[in-house]
């Protein structure tokens, strides 16, 4: 039974079933090109941290530095020595954080599970991340606002998450077997975001997006 009726990130209600698989249903949207899994389909929050807690990510696997370098490293071209910045969604193990610091950025973290301190958004930021942390979300559009008030000026908000394949593919994908991730993303979705955000778009590669908000 599906009772989530609107989109999680444009809040449309024109959308039609898209896949299903992993005992769950997938759903299009047809206004924001995102595809999302029902509410009904969500786990609790104990099993949804015991996930996260098998978490492995930790500053000294510099596999996952690797990874993370796809964002920062364009990142870092566009701000200046002096930025400030919070890592939105840092996880058990907060890495990314780390490396912003080792290079001489002022970082804050906020985790729902393991960092919920609420006092972060009553900050403003030159930069904020969000790496592999949007899938997850319950409520994206309304994270991503409340991320976007505590950007400053000509800010830059960095995400990184899977773009999602076609349908043929999606059917067959690992990123979708994993039950935490109930959201979706093409690039027409992050353009959507960027219009209804009124921010500039860059897509560096695939899976790699960076808003920057424009200058009041």
């Amino acid at each position: 039974m599906i009772t989530q009726t609107r989109c999680p990130l444009c809040k449309a209600t024109n959308h039609s079933k898209f896949s299903e698989g992993e005992n769950r249903l997938y759903l299009h949207c047809k206004t924001c090109d995102l595809v999302f899994v029902p509410s009904s389909y969500y786990l609790c929050k104990k099993d949804e941290k015991a996930k996260y807690d098998n978490h492995q990510n930790s500053p000294s696997n510099e596999g996952y530095r690797t990874f993370l370098n796809r964002l920062l490293v364009p990142l870092q071209k566009r701000l200046d020595t002096n930025a400030k910045g919070l890592d939105f969604g840092s996880g058990p193990g907060p890495t990314l954080s780390v490396i912003m610091q080792e290079s001489g950025y002022s970082m804050d973290i906020y985790d729902y599970f393991y960092h919920p301190d609420q006092s972060v958004f009553e900050n403003y930021y030159d930069f904020i991340t969000t790496t592999e942390v949007i899938e997850h979300l319950h409520h994206p559009y309304n994270e991503i606002s409340k991320l976007w008030e505590c950007l400053k000026s000509d800010g830059y908000l960095g995400i990184m998450t899977a773009f999602r394949p076609d349908n043929q593919s999606f059917h067959s994908w690992y990123y979708k077997r994993d039950l935490t991730h109930i959201s979706f993303f093409t690039q027409k979705t992050f353009q959507w975001l960027a219009t209804t955000l009124d921010a500039t778009l860059e897509i560096p590669q695939d899976g790699v997006i960076i808003l920057k908000k424009r200058s009041v």
